[in-house]
């Protein structure tokens, strides 16, 4: 892991892998680490490259870069296959950890995802909004992204939810969100990797997400073989934030209906060398 090396890591068991979306940090991840650490799993949710309070950052911080530091971190910490789960710009780092290391990934969990590479739009809206970001911080666009990242129903009856928000957003280092930006206009298109994927797989939407549309989930799931998707009702974007009990109890059941599957599940208590 670059710089600081900032993570969280609670638990035994099988390795759970959490990586956050963007303008966050691994406190996003807070809730899931606290259930599923007393329940047998091993969570383990680093900071991702720039963001949070790690501090490691350049003019474009890659997917790539972003995969290959939680592969560091991993055999750091001596884990040799875990869970992958990303939400949003996590999943954009899940879809390219999968691809640079597949031995290592025992399932994957995507939330708010999308399999689709940036067209000419979105590379130019990124750079935009990374220019903003560089001269006015994040402040004049806080109330616009609460907007489309939460559902209604948050906005209106989860203070504490939208507090946590806004909080972390403002905590964001605008450096290292630019630099996150231009990483993902910088992406590959992962919906040509999807039928290579042999792992376990959930996919969670939440149902009133502004940000996602039902058939970016609905892509991810037909493309990958044996997947479940699931949509969480009254939830937006950060379903596992907006809705973490029917979250976390989804994702548990899940998990635990793998564990009697040999091999599906490893304990993550062996290092392996990167593959690549």
């Amino acid at each position: 892991m670059n710089a600081t090396r900032e993570f969280d890591d609670a638990g035994s068991g099988p390795a759970v892998v959490f990586l956050h979306g963007f303008p966050f940090n691994r406190v996003m991840w807070r809730a899931q680490i606290e259930f599923l650490s007393v329940r047998g799993y091993r969570c383990v949710a680093p900071d991702l490259r720039g963001l949070g309070e790690n501090k490691s950052a350049s003019e474009v911080n890659t997917m790539d870069d972003m995969a290959r530091d939680v592969a560091t971190l991993l055999d750091e910490l001596k884990i040799d296959r875990a869970v992958i789960c990303g939400l949003s710009m996590g999943c954009y780092v899940a879809f390219e950890f999968a691809h640079l290391f597949p031995s290592r990934v025992s399932a994957l969990v995507l939330a708010g995802g999308r399999c689709e590479g940036p067209d000419k739009a979105e590379k130019q809206s990124r750079e935009q909004q990374a220019r903003r970001v560089l001269e006015q911080g994040f402040a004049p666009s806080v109330e616009s992204i609460l907007q489309s990242l939460l559902a209604p129903q948050t906005l209106a009856e989860k203070p504490e939810v939208v507090a946590r928000v806004r909080e972390m957003v403002a905590q964001t280092d605008p450096r290292g969100a630019a630099a996150a930006q231009r990483g993902m206009a910088a992406r590959r298109d992962y919906c040509g990797d999807l039928a290579q994927v042999s792992v376990p797989t959930l996919i969670v939407a939440g149902r009133d997400d502004g940000v996602r549309k039902p058939i970016d989930a609905e892509t991810i799931h037909r493309g990958i073989k044996g997947s479940r998707l699931e949509t969480i009702r009254d939830a937006g974007h950060l379903m596992n934030m907006e809705q973490p009990e029917v979250f976390n109890r989804m994702l548990w059941h899940w998990l635990d209906s793998m564990r009697s599957v040999p091999g599906a599940i490893a304990t993550g208590s062996q290092r392996t060398p990167s593959e690549t």
